[in-house]
């Protein structure tokens, strides 16, 4: 049986060169860039998407930006209930408690399930909803042809998910990213076929954009599945077996630990589309300018997004196996390497900004330079943030890992929004700074959540009994 065997993959400290430290930063790393690699490829299949509704014209590009805004917040919302399924599998694992692996997996397939039904009911019926929010007539049915598409997409890519934290678990990404990769190639040559008519496919605009990326989200899972029903070590749990058994403590718990997740994701979002507010007043310059200052700090927060991915896993296992000085030594690692790395974007925004703001807007063209002046100004700051904003993703996502999440949520929204919108706010119209103002605001805010995540890192450390820590869900035959 599974569950009486040695499992290579979730080894905490197996013989090495390097000491003990140097083989948790080696497992980090290995972990981390997978993913790491994985976010910057969803973020390709995006640009995808953007790129080809923009040659559809100004109209269709902005319908399909509204659609997706509006999907992409229900989506963030289920991929934070979701996250619960990492630490979950992690300290099963770190305990040894392999059946309680495969009740999280499947009650994760079933949370899915619970997230998807009213999701995919909102996104059908996103037209009235963008009206009452004040959006153009004009694109709110473009929109909606986009989402009625789109919606069907929903469930499966909630199911990728869940699949895709059980192999992070076992520190096996690689399948993850390799199905991604092979998703970009799908998702274009979906949108050429289906929005432009090519390939002997009707000509459908914007609803072959939401066909397309329906079945690329159904294609993700169904290959994600079928690799871990059929990889030597991952078959042995039949993820599958007894799917329509209900567990309802399980199930419980995955929504107790990821809505507070959720709620954390949401919150960051908010800042951010806040601050686009924000600037949006400030006139059509700096708001452009910010668009691209964000768009390059989007880019940069993969590296600690997937450290902190990686330490959710690292300091779950340590965590589940009562290993209290290596949940601190995995924590500890992955804020070192993610300080350490996020001094590489820093420098990127501080010396070659301008070449940089070039790869979005033409350097040669005079109408483009106060939006240009603004966006090197804006990178500026955000080269200074950069080293907080990565302590403060990893802090969160090594907190994750001990299955902390209501706390650093509460934490979390205090210093975005109570601190860093607070301070936008006070610097950006009460002191006349303008949008220099609100980004400097944004690095207090971030900061401040650092700080206090980090802090919170500590004293849940302190907490943590150097005996094995017990799992919430006691263990049963399944």
């Amino acid at each position: 049986m599974l569950w009486k065997r040695e499992s290579e993959d979730t080894a905490i400290a197996s013989p090495a060169p390097g000491g003990a430290w140097g083989r948790e930063s080696s497992a980090l790393i290995r972990l981390a860039l997978p993913i790491i690699l994985t976010g910057l490829a969803d973020m390709a299949i995006n640009a995808t998407d953007i790129v080809m509704m923009g040659w559809l014209g100004p109209q269709a590009l902005a319908a399909g930006i509204l659609g997706g805004h509006f999907y992409a917040f229900l989506h963030f919302f289920a991929l934070g209930v979701l996250a619960a399924v990492a630490p979950m599998i992690a300290q099963a694992l770190g305990a040894r408690k392999f059946r309680m692996v495969r009740r999280s997996v499947r009650q994760g397939l079933w949370v899915a399930l619970a997230l998807a039904l009213p999701g995919v009911v909102v996104v059908l019926n996103a037209r009235p909803i963008l009206e009452a929010l004040g959006q153009s007539v004009a694109l709110t049915p473009l929109s909606e042809a986009y989402l009625d598409a789109r919606a069907w997409g929903y469930l499966p890519g909630l199911w990728f998910l869940v699949l895709a934290h059980f192999c992070a678990a076992h520190s096996r990404p690689r399948a993850i990213l390799c199905v991604t990769l092979v998703a970009i190639a799908v998702n274009a040559l979906g949108n050429y076929g289906l929005m432009f008519g090519n390939f002997g496919l009707p000509r459908l605009e914007l609803t072959g954009a939401g066909v397309s990326s329906a079945l690329v989200d159904s294609f993700a899972a169904l290959a994600l599945l079928s690799f871990v029903l059929t990889d030597r070590r991952f078959r042995r749990y039949h993820v599958l077996a007894r799917i329509w058994r209900a567990d309802w403590a399980r199930f419980r718990e995955i929504f107790r630990v990821g809505l507070p997740i959720a709620g954390t994701v949401l919150a960051e979002i908010g800042l951010f589309l806040g601050s686009s507010l924000l600037l949006g007043w400030l006139g059509e310059a700096q708001l452009a300018g910010h668009a691209v200052a964000i768009q390059c700090a989007a880019i940069a927060y993969m590296i600690p997004y997937g450290l902190g991915q990686a330490a959710t896993v690292r300091v779950g296992l340590a965590a589940g196996a009562g290993d209290a000085a290596g949940a601190a030594r995995a924590g500890w690692t992955a804020l070192v390497w993610g300080c350490g790395f996020m001094v590489l974007p820093a420098l990127t925004f501080w010396l070659w900004a301008r070449p940089l703001v070039g790869v979005f807007l033409d350097l040669a063209d005079p109408a483009n330079r106060a939006a240009l002046d603004f966006a090197v100004a804006f990178l500026g700051i955000a080269a200074v943030f950069q080293l907080v904003d990565g302590a403060q993703c990893i802090a969160n996502g090594a907190l994750r890992g001990l299955k902390d999440t209501r706390v650093p949520m509460l934490l979390a929204c205090l210093s975005y929004w109570l601190v860093g919108y607070g301070a936008a706010l006070v610097f950006g119209f009460q002191l006349g700074w303008g949008g220099v103002g609100v980004w400097v605001g944004l690095a207090f805010g971030l900061a401040t959540a650092a700080l206090a995540l980090t802090w919170r890192f500590i004293d849940r450390l302190k907490a943590l009994r150097p005996a094995r820590v017990a799992l919430s869900v006691p263990q049963r035959s399944v």
